[in-house]
């Protein structure tokens, strides 16, 4: 990275932008970036965990729903790299909390390109898609990967702001000539990761499990659908690639371009318990919009910076298993 840059990572407390932090700065090495972060709803003071790993961070509490709170946050920083993740990334709250999801992923991508395009003009944005943007439809060719240009199908008010963010990408990188790439991560994973998601949710259980006298039951969804994962150490090390190498108003896939069933994931996770752990199916668990297939291509990411995920399946488990263990 070069001198004295000026990087902003909105959502920086989050799952991935913590880790993203982490990569980045590679520890301590504040010679080479002024790194600069928002957070909500928390208030940086209640941060004290990543300051203290981050002494260099300055954190702005920022609600993307607010125009004039971005723009300011611009004006005043003028950063030459900006990460965007802060958004509502769960489905489920998305269709509780519609107005709200659109309003922080949807209008507050425009207020962020907006306030570029007025106070960082020369700068790179990387804006963080997602794969719920591919919807139910399988890809063209059977048992084939998605490819980028395969985007169809909207199932939540999140994958309706995320195709939304990616439409603004394209415009503000054509039209008003930003430096705007696209990376689209397919399902990710890894220690640290909140109980909302699936794989966090299931090694919590099996933690609980493990530490208390509560039937060995992990309540489960639909196990038979087929979802491609990756941890998040390999997810982060694909956007510091995508924003020195990717190219202005193009998309990634970022995965591993393999699919297995959520069961076969819930039975890698049993495998690591001594207990002996059986699965129960709730009705409750189980979404009628569930998507039953989602694999990207990775060629496109591979072929243009050289990126391939290194961390196994497996040790992604098992590091995820071995942080509930510790935080049950």
């Amino acid at each position: 990275m070069a001198k004295s840059s000026r990087v902003l990572i909105t959502g920086a407390t989050g799952f991935v932008g913590r880790y993203l932090l982490g990569f980045l700065s590679g520890g301590a090495k504040t010679r080479d970036a002024e790194f600069f972060g928002t957070c909500f709803p928390e208030r940086p003071e209640h941060c004290a965990d990543l300051l203290g790993a981050a002494p260099f961070l300055r954190l702005d509490h920022v609600d993307f729903r607010s125009e004039e709170a971005v723009l300011d946050l611009l004006k005043d920083i003028r950063p030459e790299r900006i990460f965007h993740l802060a958004a509502i990334s769960q489905v489920r709250v998305s269709w509780i909390k519609r107005r709200e999801t659109l309003e922080t992923n949807l209008m507050g991508t425009f207020s962020l390109f907006e306030a570029a395009r007025r106070y960082a003009p020369d700068s790179r944005i990387l804006y963080i898609s997602s794969s719920d943007v591919y919807g139910r439809r399988l890809p063209k060719k059977s048992g084939r990967p998605f490819r980028e240009e395969e985007r169809d199908g909207i199932l939540s008010p999140y994958a309706f702001t995320k195709v939304g963010g990616e439409l603004l990408s394209e415009f503000y990188a054509l039209r008003e000539k930003l430096d705007v790439v696209v990376a689209r991560p397919f399902p990710h994973t890894g220690p640290g990761q909140t109980p909302d998601f699936v794989c966090s949710d299931w090694a919590r259980q099996i933690a609980l499990i493990e530490k208390s006298d509560i039937p060995a039951v992990v309540r489960v969804g639909n196990l038979r659908l087929r979802r491609d994962y990756s941890d998040v150490r390999d997810v982060v090390r694909a956007y510091g690639l995508l924003m020195t190498k990717g190219r202005r108003g193009e998309i990634y896939n970022v995965c591993s371009g393999e699919a297995p069933t959520l069961g076969a994931i819930l039975r890698m996770l049993l495998a690591l318990s001594p207990r002996r752990i059986k699965a129960r199916v709730e009705p409750s668990r189980v979404r009628k919009t569930d998507v039953p297939y989602l694999a990207g291509s990775n060629r496109k990411i591979r072929e243009r910076t050289g990126w391939l995920p290194r961390i196994p399946l497996g040790k992604t488990l098992g590091d995820l298993l071995e942080y509930w263990r510790a935080n049950v």
